[in-house]
């Protein structure tokens, strides 16, 4: 009986614990909205600053008679000319924190193979990182990655010594190779063709990455700590639909 009776408070305390909160509830509890857009308007042509609000697209300007971004009924429709223009789209906005995240709505529309979103923070300010890029999200139609590029491949010693076994076409040597292995980490995903919410952050040296309030893939790495996340942006092989976008200040 005296057994009986000093388990029950255990298992009391085991029923009632409280849920972690999720990372859009963090960043609502514990951050200042900085940025909301839901896209209630229409373009204004197709050059870089087109799709207004703020927004800039770093490859419009490179094909102006393609148009990468139509705003419909709410929605930002990305289709990227990626082989015209030399890379895939490439759409950005301020954000400015050291912690925090963004949140958006976004869908696969099944307009075509192997439709990719890659979401994150840039910092063009940054010495010795390849056109600023910090560390993203990428979501394909069967995994998910997050990736800390600031200390990784964009690393522009890192990418160097990379760039030049590929043209010796040799192996990357073994110590760089082990590097950029601790710098990213990839789980199973399956992709469908519904609206999702999607949530990004940043928290000291650790990225997470949460959809429809589930935290699906979590890293740490030092460059995630970078104390300034200068742009949020998109990056987007063909096409994705962005129905809304907070990004969130903690720190």
């Amino acid at each position: 009986m005296k057994a009986l009776l000093f388990a029950l408070p255990l298992v009391f305390l085991h029923l009632n614990a409280a849920e972690p909160p999720s990372d859009s509830q963090w960043l609502r509890e514990k951050g200042t909205l900085i940025f909301h857009d839901t896209f209630e308007r229409e373009e204004d042509g197709n050059r870089a600053k087109a799709i207004g609000n703020g927004w800039n697209s770093a490859t419009a300007d490179r094909i102006p008679h393609i148009k990468q971004a139509d705003l419909d009924e709410g929605i930002l429709k990305i289709a990227s000319a990626s082989k015209e223009a030399g890379h895939a789209a490439h759409i950005h906005h301020e954000a400015g924190f050291t912690d925090g995240g963004a949140l958006i709505r976004f869908r696969f529309p099944g307009l075509n193979k192997g439709e990719m979103l890659q979401l994150g923070y840039v910092d063009r300010e940054t010495p010795g990182v390849w056109a600023g890029h910090l560390c993203y999200g990428i979501l394909s139609q069967t995994t998910i990655t997050v990736v800390d590029h600031k200390t990784g491949i964009m690393n522009l010693e890192n990418r160097k010594r990379r760039d030049e076994a590929v043209a010796r076409k040799g192996k990357v040597p073994a110590d760089l190779e082990a590097l950029l292995k601790t710098k990213s980490v990839t789980v199973p995903y399956k992709a469908d063709h519904e609206w999702h919410e999607l949530v990004l952050v940043t928290e000291s040296d650790e990225m997470r990455l949460s959809i429809d309030g589930k935290l699906l893939s979590r890293h740490r790495s030092e460059g995630f700590a970078h104390p300034m996340k200068r742009w949020f942006s998109f990056l987007v092989n063909n096409t994705v639909w962005i129905d809304d976008v907070q990004i969130w200040k903690v720190k």
